[in-house]
């Protein structure tokens, strides 16, 4: 490394207590994103908590449970804010101490620029390299427009991080960071994708089956994309593309399958495009210093007018429910808050405008209630609280195990038709009388 970088490098290392001390009452905190979270700065950050009174943090995904939320639960000092819930956000929400930030994924650079205070903004990278450069690694997002962004920078190294090609805004240089803190080295967070049910299998085979050579694929987070995932690798198609926002183990699968080339994608050829990516050793393994894996910020891997460009774009993702007028929710529970809007809708809009492209939002057709009983997810309306993930104007297919439904350019009476056919067999009629009474059913339809 260059001795004027190391130079500086020293001057700017300190200990994670020292770096933390720059935080004064009243600062909005910017945490990494999913597993770039900060560890030992956030450690020091708890330790301070009689020091300070109403600090902000914002971050997403969050994958590491932070030390400032253990140490203060209720959220008297720190509140918790969050673009994405995961399960650790989920628990601080349930102690009243976590709020939501309704986000388009593709605008968030945008907000960090324009909407948002952030004072210091603090992130695990990869170790400086002898350009001078810290590397993002798995968490490209919105991380450099943070950096530019904040009053000050605090960078956390971490040797176990993957160092990641990327697009752009893939790495910090030195002269953009304030405050250097070398961790623990701590194994990035591993988190295994779900085994996939039956149903996750059912609904994976009815989109495997609608699948081309050259499609290039986008898969959400869950079981069910996973699913689709690793049917594509035990299947024959070839020259898949990979654009994505999230990259999964599911992508090291099909690569190594040999389903994957991305040489037909008409840009980025043979590059697998992400934004974030989470999984196991096997993906964080296969990322690191790999010239085919491309890290690029979010508002242009989900920024619609960038992703519909590609054509054949086929986009996977997870719902929670879907009411007769084809609106779908991703993100909660009546107004339970369970994890967010994420990309996509960027998505669903991207894939079907994309020339070929396709957008499927698949789901199982019920579930189990706490008490035991058995609820239909495809519902009359969305139930109060609920968030319109994607409104009725965007949705493409849904899919359940018992089937896919088109809403495009169908009228409410065909697309109540179409979601009560793929809907659980023990709840068709009522379904078609709450139909009858929002007047969405004709006399024709099938009964």
């Amino acid at each position: 490394k260059s001795m004027s970088y190391m130079d500086e490098y020293r001057r700017k290392l300190v200990t994670p207590e020292e770096a933390v001390k720059v935080i004064k009452p009243g600062d909005w905190i910017e945490y990494g994103f999913c597993v770039c979270a900060p560890i030992e700065l956030d450690k020091a950050l708890a330790a301070r908590k009689d020091e300070l009174k109403d600090i902000n943090i914002r971050s997403g995904v969050t994958v590491y449970f932070p030390e400032v939320m253990k140490v203060d639960p209720n959220g008297e000092v720190f509140g918790w804010n969050s673009i994405h819930f995961s399960g650790a956000d989920r628990k601080i929400y349930k102690n009243n101490a976590a709020w939501y930030i309704p986000i388009k994924y593709s605008e968030v650079p945008r907000y960090v620029r324009e909407e948002w205070d952030i004072d210091v903004f603090m992130v695990q990278t990869t170790p400086m390299d002898e350009h001078g450069y810290f590397n993002f690694s798995v968490s490209v997002s919105h991380h450099f427009a943070a950096a530019e962004k904040a009053k000050i920078v605090i960078v956390e190294v971490n040797e176990n991080l993957p160092k990641v090609h990327g697009g752009y805004e893939h790495a910090i240089h030195i002269s953009q960071v304030d405050y250097i803190v070398e961790g623990n080295n701590t194994p990035p967070a591993q988190f295994p994708a779900a085994q996939p049910t039956d149903v996750d299998r059912a609904v994976a085979k009815q989109i495997v089956g609608m699948l081309r050579d050259g499609d290039c694929i986008q898969l959400g987070i869950g079981g069910m994309p996973n699913a689709v995932g690793s049917l594509i690798a035990e299947s024959d198609l070839k020259d898949l593309g990979c654009h994505t926002e999230m990259l999964v183990d599911a992508y090291v699968d099909m690569y190594l399958a040999g389903n994957l080339s991305g040489l037909k994608k008409n840009f980025d050829r043979g590059r697998m495009v992400f934004t974030f990516a989470g999984g196991t050793k096997k993906l964080y393994d296969f990322m690191n210093d790999n010239p085919i894996v491309a890290g690029y910020p979010v508002n242009y891997t989900n920024h619609p007018a960038i992703a519909e460009r590609l054509d054949n774009l086929v986009s996977i993702n997870n719902v929670v429910e879907v009411d007769l007028f084809g609106q779908v929710c991703a993100e909660s529970s009546g107004w339970k808050h369970i994890s967010g809007t994420g990309g996509q809708l960027d998505f669903v809009q991207a894939a079907y405008a994309s020339k070929g492209g396709r957008s499927f939002l698949c789901l199982s057709s019920t579930y189990k209630d706490k008490d035991g009983n058995l609820k239909s997810r495809i519902v009359p309306t969305l139930p109060q609280g609920a968030i319109a993930t994607d409104p009725r104007t965007a949705t493409h297919y849904v899919v359940t195990e018992h089937g896919m439904a088109n809403m495009k350019g169908k009228a409410t009476w065909q697309r109540a038709e179409a979601l009560i056919e793929i809907a659980h067999p023990d709840f068709r009629e009522e379904l078609i009388k709450e139909a009858e009474k929002m007047q969405i059913w004709r006399r024709s339809n099938k009964r």
